[in-house]
């Protein structure tokens, strides 16, 4: 935050160092264009004179408009100041529309109504070509500036600027044809001079019309054609269902854009942060620096499977499902499952539970007739208790025969055993071959637990963590190869 902020200083002295340079050739090139156009009478050079003191005017604003621009955002201006250099850009806009409408209005009257003398001597032609070599070196700084830090009011001067260059071009041709028309003793060479001071107007009418109308277009925040589905394709990373909404904004140099992207429900959220993520370095590619903000949607999918929505619609409600299976008979669907409830709760409280999950059940799944949920206890974090040698080697000595009398082998290991208010608690891990099924592992782990309980009584909840391995022979390492959890 800190280098940003730095970097952002920087960028704020260096636009604000070139935009005085610009005021400062502004004031030079008025002073003389307008000491020149005195002492010639050229309307040319006096229009010429007249633009640049505009042009002043024009810098002044955009020195400003640089500063306050600068400013970071505030509580009053969440987005920053950046718009600040858009209306400059339009203030100068219009003041050069007023400016090409006197100028064109001179002309005419000096073309078709009255007659003003023109001296084309060696000052005039000396202050054109001045103009000429200060305008192209201030427009090249400019744009060079605007480029470097996306800022549309040097933009818009490094585009006044060198148009400027432009209409000096066409003064220095009318005051050409007056000095011919003194030489060949032309008179009506000598309108040259209006004529070509229409010809400055033309330009910077032109010109500012292009200006203005990129100025409201960032005023109105218009988006560039392309660069919304440009982002829409970007976004569409890994893990997105669908693209919503894009929505871009500019305020001055600074970029925002909002995206909102449709994930499967069944996205954790990690998995959706991870989508987020990478969606705004998406942006951030096609637009550098910007500021992105990705909301994510969760929908469901086509592939989203009955267990899939099962289980969210019970994570919804801070519940646990399992053994979630749908059943067709005779035409008629039926879901089974195994809820998983607090066990400090009432049976009133477990089944007002129980029937709001079914209501979103049926909701999402209205192709499913009956279903019935098992109601399960999960413990809570309780006291537990040290066992006794005793309870242990009941324990021990009961998995040491189940194997047999099962007829299979699943060397178990990493015993814990802990009592509380449910009574003995049981957890340890047994070993199966890799090939093995998990509906059989499952159901095996189902036989051992049921054969432990048989042997030693009073157990509470027994946990049975299965995992591959070789199952040929005792000695191996015992606790290798953890693996998913089965009950």
């Amino acid at each position: 935050m800190e280098a940003n902020d730095s970097l952002r200083q920087h960028a704020n002295r260096d636009k604000q160092a070139v935009a005085l340079t610009s005021v400062l050739a502004a004031v030079f090139l008025t002073t003389i264009k307008l000491i020149v156009g005195v002492l010639t009478g050229s309307l040319g050079i006096l229009a010429e004179a007249l633009h640049s003191g505009l042009d002043l005017a024009a810098a002044l604003v955009t020195l400003f408009a640089v500063r306050v621009a600068g400013q970071p955002a505030d509580q009053r201006h969440t987005y920053g100041h950046g718009k600040v250099e858009n209306l400059s850009a339009l203030f100068e806009t219009l003041l050069l529309l007023g400016t090409c409408a006197w100028i064109i209005w001179e002309a005419v009257q000096r073309l078709w109504f009255k007659e003003v003398a023109v001296e084309a001597n060696v000052w005039a032609f000396a202050i054109v070509i001045v103009a000429i070599v200060v305008d192209y070196n201030r427009s090249r700084l400019l744009y060079r500036a605007a480029r470097k830090y996306e800022s549309q009011a040097l933009e818009a001067d490094a585009l006044h600027f060198s148009t400027d260059i432009w209409s000096s071009l066409v003064v220095l041709g009318g005051l050409a044809l007056v000095w011919l028309s003194e030489r060949l003793a032309v008179s009506w060479l000598a309108k040259g001079d209006a004529v070509a001071a229409m010809g400055v107007a033309g330009i910077v009418i032109y010109v500012s019309l292009r200006l203005g109308r990129r100025t409201i277009a960032a005023l109105l925040d218009e988006v560039p054609p392309g660069l919304q589905e440009a982002i829409a394709t970007a976004v569409r990373v890994p893990g997105v269902v669908a693209v919503d909404r894009v929505r871009v904004r500019r305020s001055g140099p600074e970029a925002f854009a909002d995206v909102t992207l449709q994930v499967g429900r069944d996205a954790g959220l990690e998995h959706a942060h991870d989508i987020a993520s990478q969606a705004e370095a998406a942006v951030q590619a096609i637009l550098p620096g910007a500021n992105v903000v990705v909301h994510v949607e969760p929908v469901r999918t086509q592939d989203e499977n009955v267990v899939d929505t099962v289980r969210i619609l019970a994570a919804r409600q801070g519940l646990g499902v399992h053994n979630v299976s749908l059943h067709d008979v005779l035409g008629s669907r039926s879901l089974e499952m195994h809820l998983e409830v607090a066990d400090n709760l009432r049976l009133e409280e477990a089944h007002e539970q129980a029937t709001a999950l079914e209501e979103a059940v049926r909701q999402a799944l209205p192709g499913v007739g009956r279903i019935v949920s098992h109601i399960e206890p999960v413990g809570q974090v309780s006291t537990s208790q040290r066992v006794s040698p005793a309870s242990r080697r009941a324990v021990e000595e009961a998995l040491a025969a189940i194997p047999a009398e099962l007829g299979v082998e699943f060397h178990p290991h990493d015993l814990q055993l802990h009592r509380d208010a449910n009574g003995l608690n049981v957890s340890f891990h047994c070993i199966l071959a890799g090939q093995v099924a998990i509906t059989d592992a499952h159901a095996l782990s189902e036989q051992i637990e049921q054969a432990l309980r048989r042997r030693v009584g009073h157990l509470g909840r027994v946990v049975i963590h299965v995992e591959p391995g070789e199952v040929a022979g005792p000695g191996r390492d015992k606790d290798a190869h953890p693996a998913s959890e089965t009950r």
